[in-house]
């Protein structure tokens, strides 16, 4: 086998982009609940571990190097994300009547946070612009990345929690 050359983090990161990009396009024209509530529950799983990796590894790197309130605002939004994921988790499928709507929600918003980071003069352009190591911040994603995958397949995907909201109660 052909020693594969490892990805810095941001192209890992714009990897996980187009992936959960291509899980929304197939759960947008899938037929029938059973197989809409197998992608969605494949886009929580990929946003979970992607949001993970942002928030433990590739954020805290980036401090200093990018926009405080651009960073503040992209934990924002994960939070957000977060709320529909688990929202999403608990439904039903179809026995849930705003299942489709909460995937298109998380759609858009996900789409929204993507622009950010990869608009020019956004998160990912000040961070490599910025004095980071993302070739070894990349190995670093990967190893997590690949220890989360194997945790969430054992044990399913974690409770929800919030960086930078209250829980709410209902």
């Amino acid at each position: 086998m052909p020693a594969t050359k490892s990805k810095d983090a941001i192209s890992l990161l714009k990897d996980d982009h187009r992936a959960v990009e291509k899980l929304f396009e197939q759960f947008e024209k899938a037929k029938g609940d059973g197989r809409k509530e197998k992608l969605a529950r494949q886009i929580c799983l990929e946003l979970t571990i992607h949001t993970a990796l942002e928030e433990e590894i590739f954020y805290p790197a980036c401090q200093g190097s990018v926009e405080e309130d651009l960073l503040k605002e992209s934990y924002v939004e994960h939070d957000a994300a977060k709320l529909l994921i688990a929202e999403i988790e608990a439904a039903q499928g179809a026995e849930d009547e705003f299942f489709d709507a909460k995937v298109k929600v998380l759609q858009e918003e996900i789409e929204h946070h993507v622009e950010e980071e990869e608009q020019p003069g956004g998160l990912f352009a000040q961070a490599r612009k910025g004095k980071l190591d993302l070739d070894g911040l990349g190995e670093q994603m990967l190893e997590r990345k690949r220890a989360l995958k194997q945790q969430f397949d054992a044990e399913g995907l974690p409770e929800t929690e919030l960086t930078t909201m209250d829980e709410v109660s209902t």
